[in-house]
């Protein structure tokens, strides 16, 4: 036992001794503040970050400590310290580093001394990139984002200023969060997120994901994907030399080594690339720091800079790592003005953490149960970087204005001021944008609300040659039944004009989440009833609006409808991990209806418009009959990973494809039901990014009918075709078929869609083009039935036309006909792929 004391006293002597906050300005040696410098007690990877006035704070032990102080391109400076239990102030003052040029002779075509630097860089990259195989270290983030510029209008739509936290000027801070979090990791790709505290200022979530950025890998792709979904090339990559130029800037002395600053150049514009400085140290060739920087002409998207600074510290013997990083963004579009900084401060870096073998599960991010309940003196005690004047007076404000709203709620108070705030109904909402109107009402000491939404009159009218021109009324109402349970009340009125048919019906969905030994899901019943009007392909591979215009203006009616007495139950269970079981019954009495109007705005004797009865299937009698069918369906994703919150889990996606399963079996003799079917069919899909060789989308379906005793046409296997300009369902369609001639009852068939987004590839490189980032798209749709029933198209398009549209030229191929070329526009590009499109 007494060899024990001496570790027993050292650990109690550690354990009470006092420390003191450290604090200062540092600035450089013309009295500028210099923002995002990097302090830490030498030896150690404690430290923190000035923020953006030069500030900083810091918490030290007692005792005689070090301080070193560094930022890019100023000489390191180290000042020493006595710490007592009383806070002190330490200044710095940093010089510019002076550079040294190195003597060499360059002959004539000869290359610049940076390109044997970065050479030698390129050979140590992959030893850095896997020198630790797993870490655990700590994370605080910052986050700031301000509106420099506000428009009064966007879309014609005016700009509730108040509502977004700005002044009239359309000025002031909308963003500020702090948060603290654990970063687990083991080579090749396991990662686990432990948030311990997190704030935002108002309330809510705030950023605690940190932004990992190593460009010791070939491919930067840590910036979110949308800003760049083929990532960045980094400076030293394998074949970074095919995409930099480099030049030496100079040579400067620290710590004993030498740090060569590097200009980074890129060679060609619209290529993911960077612009900037890497400084990387002689002889070991590691990267000492970066500031390198992202334009909107290098294929940064939404942005129009990014500027990334990191400096590396060493950690342990010859391992070096980040210790901290800012990304530094603005954006200046459709009259909207941003900029922002996320100052990322590592720190207390484990390089042997040892792991158990189940430590890396499926939840890749977890918030610690108290992770929002910490008060400002937590905060104040643990920031690394202080608040800046602005960021204190927005936390002061909005934490309070949350704070009295919440207080105003439990008294009653803000029940009748968000009635009140609530803005009347306009002329325009009625005839055309819809009335949303939110009713709120009080549920245990809370505002809840109830919802109501009402669809513009204008777009209720609807025009097709069965009906004629059509008035749909279609109000939502959503009633909040409070613990995490709603009903949704969905009547839709619809009447013809031409064949003076009324159609209605109402569709009553429950859903409620539940929990069952810590697993979290969705239950949703719904139950439907009355008498509608549907399209033979019950997947609608038309839409109204493009109906009208080709019945209106080109005299074509491409949707087939029938009309049926419905009742419908539907009950699905969307699992926590995002898997989806559904099950149903639904029973129709299907009654066949006829064109009954030819009206067009312009008169063309020489086109007819078809029958209602789909051409291609009229040798198929369709008379009025019943049908009594269940359907099953199951929807799964291996390797599912999660955000786990304190009361339950989300799913966060997987790097798997997604496989579904359904079934669907008509009934005969029940209720009159005439249909006697089984039919089946396996889809697989999925999204792979390959980075700066672009994205590959694809969905792979086989299926048939295992009995077909009795098969009506809603119930034929129908393959989506398309015969207007527009498309909207690129990986379940096919661009040129016509909608019902494939249609089939076979045992058997089997579809494939694919297409590969290049993402800039190829474009990048054509003028013009390259300004304009229109990406190049390919692709190919299939299906086969059998020798005589098979189809093929391949597309070549144009995407990202305005951020939103793409454009295809297609040809497709049927070995029974001729082959036909077509052009289709859709949705496609940075804000197209953002639209869920039914796929």
């Amino acid at each position: 036992m007494m060899k024990y004391l001496p570790t027993l006293f050292l650990l109690l002597f550690t354990t009470y001794c006092e420390a003191a906050i450290v604090k200062g300005l540092v600035t450089d040696d013309k009295n500028n503040p210099l923002p995002f410098a990097t302090v830490l007690i030498k030896g150690t990877t404690t430290g923190t970050t000035t923020n953006a006035a030069g500030q900083y704070q810091l918490e030290v032990p007692s005792g005689q400590h070090a301080l070193v102080c560094q930022y890019i391109g100023y000489r390191k400076t180290e000042k020493v310290i006595q710490v007592d239990i009383t806070p002190q102030v330490l200044n710095f003052t940093l010089s510019p580093v002076n550079l040294q040029i190195k003597e060499v002779v360059v002959k004539a075509g000869g290359e610049d001394p940076a390109y044997a630097i970065i050479r030698q860089a390129i050979k140590k990259r992959a030893f850095y990139q896997q020198q630790v195989q797993e870490y655990t270290c700590m994370s605080y983030i910052k986050g700031t984002i301000r509106m420099t510029g506000t428009p009064n209008k966007f879309l014609g739509k005016k700009i509730d200023k108040e509502d977004m936290g700005v002044d009239s000027a359309g000025k002031g801070m909308v963003f500020l969060s702090e948060s603290v979090t654990k970063i687990s990791s083991r080579m090749p790709d396991k990662l686990k997120l432990e948030v311990i505290s997190d704030r935002k200022s108002g309330g809510g979530f705030g950023m605690s994901f940190p932004a990992f950025i190593s460009f010791y890998d070939n491919n930067v792709s840590a910036v979110i994907t949308q800003m760049g979904p083929r990532g960045y090339i980094s400076p030293i990559s394998q074949n970074a030399l095919s995409y930099y130029k480099y030049r030496l800037e100079g040579e400067f002395l620290e710590d004993g080594r030498m740090v060569n600053k590097i200009k980074v150049i890129p060679k060609r514009k619209q290529e993911p690339l960077f612009a900037g400085y890497i400084f990387i140290t002689d002889g070991d060739w590691r990267i000492h720091s970066t500031d390198l920087v992202l334009t909107s002409e290098y294929q940064l998207e939404l942005m129009d800079t990014l500027r990334i600074r990191q400096t590396h510290v060493p950690v342990s013997g010859e391992v070096w790592r980040v210790k901290d990083q800012v990304l530094y963004m603005s954006v200046d579009k459709f009259g909207f003005g941003m900029v922002g900084n996320f100052v990322n401060v590592y720190s207390d870096y484990n390089l042997h953490p040892n792991f158990g073998p189940k430590y890396f599960d499926n939840t890749f991010l977890k918030y610690d149960s108290a992770f929002d309940k910490k008060e400002a003196v937590y905060w104040d005690s643990i920031r690394p970087v202080p608040l800046e004047e602005a960021e204190s007076r927005d936390y002061h404000q909005k934490d309070s204005t949350a704070r009295a709203n919440r207080l105003a709620a439990m008294n009653g108070n803000t029940l009748d001021s968000l009635r009140k705030k609530q803005k009347p109904v306009k002329v325009m909402d009625v005839l055309w944008g819809g009335v949303n109107r939110k009713l709120y009402f009080r549920r245990d000491s809370a505002i809840a609300s109830h919802m109501l939404y009402v669809n513009g009159l204008a777009k209720s009218l609807k025009y097709n040659t069965v009906e004629g021109l059509v008035l749909a009324l279609e109000p939502r109402l959503q009633l909040n039944l409070g613990e995490e349970r709603q009903l949704r009340i969905s009547p839709y009125v619809r009447y013809g004009l031409s064949n003076t048919h009324l159609n209605a019906y109402t569709f009553l969905t429950y859903s409620a989440n539940s929990r069952v030994r810590q697993r979290y899901g969705r239950n949703d019943w719904t139950l439907g009833g009355g008498k509608r009007v549907s399209q033979f392909n019950q997947d609608n591979p038309i839409d109204n609006i493009a109906n009208e215009f080709y019945t209106l203006l080109l005299k074509e009616n491409y949707m087939k409808l029938y009309e049926n007495w419905f009742g419908q139950l539907r009950y699905s269970r969307t699992f926590q991990t995002n898997d989806r079981l559904t099950a149903g019954v639904r029973y129709e009495s299907r009654i066949p209806v006829e064109n009954t109007t030819d009206f067009t705005f312009f008169k063309n004797d020489k086109k007819q418009f078809t029958p209602n009865h789909p051409e291609e299937l009229a040798q198929v009698p369709f008379e009025r009959h019943q049908a009594f069918i269940v359907d099953l369906s199951f929807r799964y994703q291996p390797g599912q990973q999660f955000v786990e919150l304190p009361d339950r889990k989300m799913p966060l996606g997987s790097k798997y494809p997604t496989f579904e399963l359904a079934y669907s079996k008509g009934i005969p003799n029940v209720g009159n039901s005439v249909v006697d079917f089984d039919k089946w069919k396996l889809s697989v899909f999925d999204n792979m990014n390959f980075k700066l060789f672009g994205e590959f989308r694809y969905r792979v379906t086989a299926g048939g009918f295992l009995n077909d005793r009795n098969v009506q046409i809603p119930d034929f296997q129908h393959f989506n075709g398309n015969q207007t300009f527009y498309n909207t369902k690129y990986l379940n369609s096919f661009q040129l078929a016509p909608y019902y001639r494939y249609s089939t009852t076979a045992p058997f068939f089997m579809t494939a869609n694919v297409e590969h987004h290049f993402n800039g590839l190829l474009t990048n490189k054509i003028p013009l083009l390259n300004r304009l980032k229109w990406n190049l798209v390919a692709g190919s749709n299939a299906f086969y039935v059998n020798d005589k029933n098979n189809y093929v198209e391949a597309f070549l398009g144009l995407e990202n036309i305005l951020k939103v549209l793409r454009v295809d030229v297609v040809a497709g191929y049927q070995s029974q006909d001729n082959t036909r070329i077509g052009v289709r526009v859709g949705m496609g590009g940075v804000f197209g792929n953002l639209i869920k499109l039914d796929q």
